[in-house]
């Protein structure tokens, strides 16, 4: 059986001067845990995602399977979250390799759970605006 090779490089918080940046195989816990990420995003985690979401699913999985009338998405929404994706350059022949995508959520969640599978889709990473994030009342 094989494990995926560097997991933990897919687990991490970043930021640059405009943007928050966070590693999809992230699970909520783990964000919680980690004292760089920001105090205000951790604060709607508790508060507002706590009561759709385990702590322990990962990011990955929460936005992949996001519904659209879900309380989550509108935070989500709110805070003007985009998803970094890939997904295969030609969905019909596999080995032609992969594309990345930067979506919006509402782009991502119009997308049903059964074509991004055949796209080959993989949730990378969440990104979202220090201004939205600022802007959020908690």
């Amino acid at each position: 059986m094989y494990g995926i090779s560097g997991e933990n490089d897919f687990k991490y918080y970043m930021q640059d001067i405009e943007r928050h940046y966070f590693g999809c195989r992230s699970s909520y816990r783990y964000l919680l845990d980690n004292e760089n990420v920001p105090f205000k995003f951790k604060s709607v985690i508790t508060k507002y995602l706590k009561d759709n979401v385990d702590y322990d699913t990962t990011l990955e999985s929460h936005l992949y399977y996001m519904e659209k009338d879900s309380f989550d998405y509108e935070v989500y929404k709110q805070l003007k979250a985009r998803v970094r994706v890939v997904l295969y350059k030609d969905p019909a022949r596999r080995d032609k390799g992969f594309k990345e995508k930067l979506l919006t959520i509402e782009q991502l969640v119009r997308i049903p759970a059964s074509e991004k599978e055949s796209q080959g889709m993989i949730v990378r990473e969440l990104v979202l605006s220090k201004l939205a994030l600022f802007a959020f009342s908690i």
